[in-house]
């Protein structure tokens, strides 16, 4: 099978399953998207392992999955909003393992531990803002906002990946990433521009504005925080994350924009009350 074959047949199927943890129900959300973050901070730990760190893998992964579980727990209505405090312990724990684990290097060791669920577990929490939008009155399960943002990722880089082969030549950051184009970037954000006024129109949950600045927000940082993820591998000489996405790497090859985008969609979201 060609690489652009297995890229394909993989892509469909994260879409396909992406697709099902949004729209059918709050409870398949949490499966689906509990399973991606612990893919990701498994590959997170494991990359921090080949850069000679000694991190805490499970405790990390452990946090988390329990940040993550939480949060949903405590937006969606089901736990009472104190309970989401527990993690503050749990986070302080890292400490403690590290007292006990007689590792060199424990600033390295937590430091990194603490990165893996700063960096990842928190943006994927903060996506249960997004699909109980009416957090501290109605707790209705709402999936289109989150659909929306993924069809302008899904349009951003796929336009980003068209064109960059079709007409990329000017290199739009060479030292970390080679084979990023500004004609890349630029036609994937029409793209995805077209897609976020769209959603104007299907997905009413923003308006016009709300759209096309979320839009530039995925645009921008989405850009970041694939450059970020390619700086890391870079610092390894690896090509990707992992192995499980044939085509594509591993899951943080996938969600890497979504994961740096997240954090500032939520304050968009927050800060201009849409």
């Amino acid at each position: 099978m060609t690489d652009l074959l297995k890229r394909t047949f993989t892509g469909t199927i994260i879409v396909l399953i992406i697709i099902a943890g949004i729209v059918i129900n709050p409870f398949v959300f949490l499966v689906v998207f509990t399973g991606i973050l612990f893919l990701a901070l498994f590959e997170f730990y494991k990359m921090a392992q080949l850069a000679g760190a000694s991190s805490q893998k499970i405790p990390g992964i452990i946090i988390g999955l329990l940040l993550f579980i939480l949060m949903f727990l405590n937006i969606s209505g089901l736990m009472p909003n104190k309970f989401i405090l527990l993690i503050v312990p749990a986070i302080f724990s890292v400490f403690i393992v590290e007292l006990f684990r007689n590792k060199e290097n424990p600033f390295i060791n937590i430091a990194i531990t603490l990165t893996g669920i700063l960096f990842i577990a928190l943006p994927f929490s903060l996506i249960n803002f997004f699909v109980f939008p009416g957090f501290g009155g109605n707790t209705q399960f709402y999936p289109w906002l989150l659909m929306g943002i993924f069809l302008i990722l899904w349009s951003y880089d796929s336009g980003a990946y068209i064109f960059g082969i079709w007409m990329g030549r000017f290199k739009l950051f060479e030292r970390i990433s080679p084979k990023k184009s500004w004609e890349g970037a630029i036609g994937g954000a029409v793209i995805a521009l077209i897609v976020g006024i769209l959603n104007s129109v299907i997905f009413q949950s923003l308006n016009l504005a709300g759209w096309i600045g979320l839009t530039l927000i995925i645009i921008v940082f989405g850009t970041f925080g694939d450059l970020i993820e390619s700086m890391f591998k870079r610092s390894l000489n690896i090509k990707d994350s992992g192995t499980l996405l044939p085509g594509h790497g591993g899951v943080l090859d996938r969600f890497d924009s979504l994961i740096f985008s997240v954090p500032f969609i939520f304050a968009w979201l927050l800060v201009f009350k849409h």
